[in-house]
């Protein structure tokens, strides 16, 4: 009798703890700290990314579970591992942020990892594409892609049409590494030959001589991976050396043709071909019947949320992670703590504007349709239009159906 009473006791005692805990967490909001590059050489990345961020939230309003959702954001100028980190640190440790999100480039995200496990709390992130962040702690999960995810089917693509050398020109830092490796590989053992490879400085990069460099090789095509902003140089330097003269083909992958840029490419631009997740002009731009009907809609709420900006893959990598944060808290009826957050999030699936994706439950990271693109000008203004597709791509670039087959 003795025992029986204490075990209901005991029940009786954590259940008016958690009911305690519930009520605490609907008095109180939940505060997300969403780090981005909001100025320097990166702001158009942030731009687009908190864009989307700001667009979930208006269609789908700021309270979830109980919960009203509070964004603080911080802006680390997309240069400095240390400022990303010290504002994800002081996120979590004084302004009570429960989860972080956002991070722009993979060094960033890299220096923010070691917070989000000493504090248990879930880092969303955004865009950083480089394949070791989720690897960095347990508490990551990714609403956007991996570098080598659109670079494998790129490699693939340009194997098997004709391409038979190329010459890899990648920024140094990890995603131009993981963009080196990945294309080389799936190229050579496709019967491709790597003409040479060179990697260019992060910071200001001359293109100029290593744009001569190439044309000397005379390598079949370029593959090429460098952040957008850097785009407008690298084009203007492959035309201006003579490289498209010389028959030498551009093919990147799709961050290079970056929609809030094309346009400002003008002519050299025509004719990439280019690899991504996702692209405005799903199916072809000429006729939005064709498009996604979640595309359809999430291109025009944005047109008309900014006006004059297109939105690109980050837009929808940060439209796609407020919903993952949402659809979370959900489930977890408003509980943020980071080994149920990413519990909740594994397996986690939905059709995005990209497509239908999910959460693979071993890595983290998105599984996601991959789109063959070429920029045509149609209507005086260029436009990424996809003309092939590969379903179902995991963290590795591999399509799902064939790594379960193997």
């Amino acid at each position: 009798m003795k025992t029986k009473f204490l075990l209901r006791a005991a029940v009786i005692a954590v259940t008016a703890v958690l009911s305690f805990s519930a009520a605490q967490a609907e008095d109180k909001p939940l505060r997300i700290g969403l780090v981005l590059p909001m100025t320097g050489p990166f702001e158009y990345l942030g731009r687009q990314v908190y864009a989307g961020v700001k667009l979930y939230m208006e269609q789908h309003g700021d309270w979830v579970a109980g919960r009203k959702i509070e964004l603080l954001l911080r802006d680390d100028t997309g240069t400095a591992p240390e400022t990303t980190k010290r504002y994800a640190q002081d996120l979590v440790t004084n302004d009570n942020a429960e989860v972080l999100a956002g991070f722009g480039l993979s060094p960033l995200a890299f220096a923010a990892a070691p917070v989000a496990t000493q504090a248990k709390v879930p880092m969303v992130v955004m865009s950083a594409g480089a394949s070791a962040i989720s690897e960095k702690s347990p508490y990551i999960i990714r609403s956007g892609y991996t570098l080598v995810q659109y670079v494998a089917p790129l490699a693939l693509w340009a194997a098997k049409n004709g391409v038979k050398n190329v010459y890899t020109l990648v920024t140094d830092y990890a995603p131009g590494h993981d963009a080196e490796a990945m294309f080389s590989k799936v190229f050579t053992d496709n019967g491709g030959t790597i003409a040479g490879s060179v990697r260019v400085p992060l910071k200001s990069p001359d293109y100029g001589p290593y744009a001569q460099r190439i044309k000397d090789a005379n390598p079949g095509a370029v593959f090429a991976f460098v952040p957008g902003s850097e785009a407008p140089a690298l084009m203007k330097q492959f035309q201006t050396r003579g490289l498209t003269e010389a028959g030498i083909k551009l093919i990147c992958v799709g961050d290079v043709t970056d929609e809030d840029i094309l346009d400002g490419l003008g002519d050299a631009a025509v004719g990439t071909i280019t690899s991504l997740f996702y692209t405005p002009a799903l199916a072809g731009v000429q006729g939005r019947e064709k498009f996604t009907p979640e595309n359809i809609s999430f291109t025009n709420a944005f047109e008309k949320d900014n006006p004059g900006m297109r939105p690109d893959h980050m837009a929808v990598t940060g439209y796609d992670g407020m919903h993952l944060i949402y659809s979370v808290l959900e489930k977890t009826h408003g509980a943020a703590g980071g080994d149920a957050f990413v519990a909740a999030a594994k397996g986690m699936s939905w059709v995005s504007p990209r497509g239908p994706m999910s959460i693979d439950p071993e890595t983290r990271d998105p599984i996601q349709d991959v789109y063959i693109r070429k920029v045509e000008r149609i209507g005086g203004h260029l436009y990424n239009v996809d003309f092939d597709r590969i379903a179902r791509v995991d963290n590795k670039g591999v399509p799902v159906a064939q790594a379960v087959g193997k």
